[in-house]
């Protein structure tokens, strides 16, 4: 249980109590600190999947607690930014991001109860929506929205854009499922 790809997932879910604190702090400094903190777990996403596969020390542990720290980091990151970004739309994709992910726990949860949970396994546009989900995090956690309102407008487009690719994903995640769940009705 305790190898190395389990500690980088442990190692995320302890960079959220670091996040909220930088990104609280009443410094200069804590803008690029925080994007630089998320960026640090981001990464740590990529390399424990990597090495888990790579060392062949993939855990049942380690298969639930990954998505979960991944869940949790992206949904704090969200909801400390809609306090420097308050408008509805931003609100909105928020909500989509963090309830997409809500749904689709739920739907591979209940679909690997019926023994089908590689009907809904995470697919190429997930792993991109992801990506852009990522770095749209960072570019807002980076930058200072007062003092670059446009560069701030990058990040909330490109988080706009992952809501987008965050419905799309989820709706082919439904599709894929959706003969299980007609059977259910």
């Amino acid at each position: 249980m305790w190898n190395l790809p389990n500690l980088l997932t442990l190692l995320r879910i302890l960079l959220i109590p670091l996040l909220a604190l930088v990104f609280y702090l009443p410094w200069e400094w804590r803008h690029p600190v925080s994007a630089a903190v998320f960026g640090l777990a981001a990464l740590t996403d990529w390399f424990d999947g990597y090495l888990a596969r790579r060392l062949d020390q993939m855990t049942p542990f380690g298969a639930f607690l990954d998505p979960v720290a991944d869940k949790l980091i992206v949904a704090v990151a969200l909801i400390m930014l809609l306090e420097t970004h308050p408008s509805v739309l931003f609100a909105v994709a928020t909500m989509v991001i963090i309830g997409r992910e809500i749904v689709v726990s739920a739907l591979r949860e209940w679909m690997a109860e019926m023994g089908k949970r590689t009907s809904v396994a995470v697919s190429y546009l997930g792993k991109v929506k992801t990506t852009v989900q990522m770095i749209a995090i960072v570019a807002l956690l980076l930058i200072n929205p007062e003092k670059y309102p446009l560069l701030d407008a990058v990040g909330v487009a490109l988080l706009y854009v992952a809501a987008g690719l965050t419905l799309w994903s989820m709706c082919i995640y439904l599709a894929a499922a959706w003969p299980e769940l007609k059977k259910e009705t």
